[in-house]
């Protein structure tokens, strides 16, 4: 097997699904389309701002409050449809496109996406791709199919010295590895 790359998910090999390319000749990343249409909610919905009066009111907050909220205030994953492989002692970061918070009010709320090498082929998804992205916009944003939504950077790592690699064997896809 070569070192590192991309391949379609089999399920979706006859969707003319493109495979994340460098726009530059010395860019990092990888760009990454959507697998879909798909929508994105904004976060600025009823029942957020509702929650974000009665903080602001200080009022009592009740759990129906908070789980009305949460069901908004939460990333959605928005499927590529890519997989990808790579040296066991390497990662594939997921990152921003430099335009999506800018322009779309578009981010990954945790800054970054960790895609192990242990991810590809995996028996819950086949390692599909999918970036958790947050709309803070006002709007709801359509992201068409074919359209960068994220990149990827393969990169090495380095373990720590106590490391004796004894770590479970991963057993589904994402966010298989516990909270």
């Amino acid at each position: 097997m070569a070192k590192r790359g991309f391949e379609i998910v089999s399920q979706y090999a006859n969707e003319g699904l493109s495979l994340p390319q460098r726009s530059t000749k010395h860019a990092a990343g990888y760009d990454f389309c959507a697998r879909e249409d798909f929508v994105l909610k904004s976060v600025w919905r009823y029942d957020f701002v509702r929650l974000f009066r009665l903080i602001r009111n200080e009022h009592p907050l009740t759990g129906e409050d908070f789980e009305r909220a949460s069901k908004v205030l939460k990333p959605l994953l928005v499927p590529t449809g890519i997989k990808a492989y790579m040296g066991d002692d390497e990662v594939l970061v997921l990152a921003n496109r430099s335009s999506g918070p800018i322009k779309r009010g578009l981010i990954l709320p945790n800054g970054i996406g960790v895609v192990d090498a242990d991810y590809y082929n995996n028996d819950s998804n086949e390692g599909e791709i999918f970036f958790q992205l947050v709309n803070l916009s006002p709007r709801d944003v359509v992201i068409k199919k074919g359209e960068r939504i994220g990149q990827g950077i393969f990169m090495p790592y380095l373990t720590a010295d106590s490391d004796l690699g004894t770590g479970a064997q991963r057993k589904g896809g994402f966010g298989s590895t516990g909270f």
